[in-house]
């Protein structure tokens, strides 16, 4: 089992960016992650359904999502975030292709593997294996109980831009990333360039918005 959970999107000013969130999908920040202060960022969660939008911003300098800004020149997507069911597995099969891993977490709740971007292509990615299955430490303990998205019920998928989307799309697919994923042309390196969200509503021509640049479609 491979499933989309969290992407992440990076901005300079957090604060911002969640009024913007807020805007968009009426949905509050359900929690802050202090453990993203290992990575020189602050960070919020937004639930939709039982999956979460997150945002960080750099605090210190140096750090990987501060050169992803540098590089972009300005707030772009960051990261996507799997569950999974058999991280040993798929770990030794990313190994075996060649992927290295630029960090790891072994915590009672949850296992996860951030993987070298450089050898996945599109994106950040992270395979994360939570002890019981649905369950998401990342976003707290009691999100359960958060609010969820009044806009959105759930993450759907993600689109990828790439230079070569042909290439970046049989990559992902060998690699066993490729859930929930698309690929289009994009001018510049691979980049997370879009959204797509299950309405909670019918569908208007008026839902679809921006947020950090990042394209969202609702429907």
């Amino acid at each position: 089992m491979i499933r989309l959970r969290q992407i992440a999107l990076v901005a300079r000013d957090l604060d911002a960016a969640i009024e913007g969130v807020r805007t968009n999908l009426g949905v509050d920040v359900c929690f802050r992650d202090p453990g993203v202060s290992e990575f020189g960022l602050h960070n919020a969660l937004f639930r939709i359904g039982d999956q979460f939008l997150e945002i960080v911003s750099p605090v210190t300098s140096g750090t990987t999502a501060g050169r992803l800004l540098e590089r972009a020149g300005g707030d772009c997507g960051y990261m996507a975030i799997f569950e999974v069911d058999d991280l040993d597995t798929r770990t030794a099969h990313l190994v075996s292709l060649g992927v290295r891993t630029v960090w790891q977490g072994d915590f009672r709740q949850i296992r996860g593997r951030h993987l070298h971007p450089k050898d996945t292509g599109g994106t950040l990615v992270s395979i994360d294996q939570p002890h019981e299955v649905g369950e998401w430490h990342w976003a707290g303990p009691t999100w359960r109980e958060s609010p969820t998205s009044t806009v959105a019920t759930g993450i759907t998928g993600i689109t990828l831009g790439s230079t070569d989307p042909a290439r970046l799309q049989q990559r992902w697919q060998h690699l066993g990333i490729d859930a929930a994923a698309t690929y289009i042309a994009h001018p510049d390196a691979d980049r997370l360039v879009g959204v797509n969200l299950a309405t909670a509503h019918q569908r208007s021509h008026d839902t679809d918005f921006s947020l950090c640049g990042v394209e969202f479609t609702i429907g």
